[in-house]
This record gives structure tokens, C-alpha cells and sequence, in this order.
């Protein structure tokens, strides 16, 4: 029995997982907190934190489970290059399971996207369109900086180099080098990821939509489950899964 304490309890994912943790007999809620709540004063409650706050709170709550052994789930997205590092550091002191979408299903739109950029090869244009909701506040999604970074690992080029953030006025013609990322904001839209391979003749696009939160709460209790019993170190859905390889 995996003991999980939430915080973020009051948002839109941490109301999901406290509904989706109600159908998981293996998972008990021992805690929960919210805005202008101390974590420290319930995690010696738990076995594993799941943070669904904001990128700003992330970094103390990860030194407090490594300060007291304690696994953790991120879900924030958002931080900053400095902030990716410090909680990187951190996870030699504690499991740590960090990802981009906790959604079963995004999970395999990964590892289908690295796969169909070995299989299709250097002559199909590579360009990700994503959609959010209009309460959104970090563009490009994590998931689609995710997918970006398979494409330009899998072409084995640098990308900082590749990325191209939407397109406007006189750009000139497309190179072959670029990876196209374009965010989409409005309505209630929960999450939707198109990778779109282009070559002459043929297009082929893998696409996933999520219609409801729940996939991404199951998913991150899943995780929640499984990081309970590893070792010290920086995991992340793939692992969680078995599709790392």
C-alpha cells in the first residue's frame, strides 16, 4: 500500500487525483495540501509526494522529500533551466519520477514518434502542433517540448538550433534541419499533441487528444505506486511503463 500526499489538492489535477485515487485500492491519501500549506507538517505521513503546484514550489518541496527520504512525482511544468538542474541534483538523494504527461497514452506517442523518426529518416519535415486550454500559462506545453526533444535527439541535432517557434512574415523556405512547434490557446481544451511528418507525396501524423484529467491523475498515481519501491535516481513515465530502450 503506497501512502500519497498531494499537493496542489485544490486545483483542477489535484481534485482529479483525489477522485482517481478513490478507485485504486493499492494507493491511500495520507495527506493533502494546498496554497500557504506546509508540507513539512504532513510528510511524515506519506511515502511518496505528488506535486501538481506550481514550478515556483516544486524545488523547496523536492529538497524537503530528500531531506527526509521521501519519493516525489512532478508534475509542474514550466521551470527554468536552472531549476531543471537543481531538481536533477536532488534525485541522487531520492526516487524521483519526472515527466512531462503522465498519460498512458502520451507516453506511447513518445515512444512512437522517436520510433517513426528512425523508420521514416531524414526526408520528412518534422512539426508538432499542440492546444490548450485558455488558463494555460507556459507555451510550448512540456509534452510538446518533450516530443521536440525526441525529434531533434533521434536526428541527432541540437535543439536550440532546430526549434522554430511558430513562423511570421518573410521567413524564407523551410529547411530541412527545422523542427516546428506551434501552441494553440482557448476554450477548455484539456490537451491535445499532433506530430506531423511531411515529405513529398505523403504526410503521416500521430496525434493524441485527452478529453479528461483523470488519464493524467491515474497516470501520476501509477507512478506514485511504482517509485515507492525504487532506489535513489531521476526517472519518468517511460520507466514507470517498461518502454525505456
Amino acid at each position: 500500500m503506497a501512502k500519497i500526499i498531494i499537493a496542489g489538492a485544490k486545483g483542477r489535477m489535484g481534485q482529479a487525483l483525489l477522485r482517481c485515487a478513490e478507485t485504486m485500492p493499492a494507493i491511500t491519501v495520507s495527506g493533502r495540501i494546498d496554497l500557504g500549506d506546509d508540507l513539512g507538517t504532513v510528510i511524515g505521513q506519506g511515502d511518496v509526494v505528488i506535486d501538481f503546484t506550481f514550478h515556483q514550489s516544486t524545488l523547496a518541496f523536492a529538497r524537503l522529500c530528500a531531506a527526509r527520504q521521501k519519493a516525489i512525482v512532478i508534475g509542474t511544468t514550466g521551470h527554468s533551466e536552472w531549476e531543471r538542474k537543481e531538481l536533477a541534483s536532488l534525485a541522487t538523494h531520492m526516487p524521483m519520477v519526472w515527466s512531462a504527461n503522465y498519460s498512458t497514452g502520451v507516453n506511447a506517442l513518445f515512444w512512437l514518434t522517436r520510433k517513426a523518426v528512425e523508420i521514416l529518416g531524414p526526408e520528412f519535415d518534422l512539426e508538432i502542433v499542440e492546444m490548450h486550454h485558455r488558463l494555460k500559462k507556459d507555451a510550448p506545453s512540456g509534452t510538446a517540448a518533450t516530443l521536440a526533444k525526441i525529434l531533434a535527439e533521434a536526428r541527432r541535432q541540437p535543439l536550440e538550433q532546430a526549434a522554430r517557434h511558430g513562423r511570421q512574415g518573410q521567413v524564407g523556405e523551410r529547411t530541412a534541419a527545422e523542427i516546428g512547434i506551434h501552441s494553440i490557446r482557448g476554450g477548455d481544451v484539456v490537451g491535445d499533441h499532433t506530430v506531423i511528418f511531411a515529405a513529398a507525396g505523403e504526410r503521416l501524423e500521430l496525434t493524441h487528444k485527452a478529453a479528461s484529467r483523470d488519464t493524467f491523475a491515474i497516470g501520476a498515481l501509477r507512478a506514485a505506486q511504482w517509485v515507492a519501491g525504487q532506489k535513489p535516481g531521476l526517472y519518468d513515465m517511460q520507466d514507470v511503463l517498461g518502454l525505456r530502450g
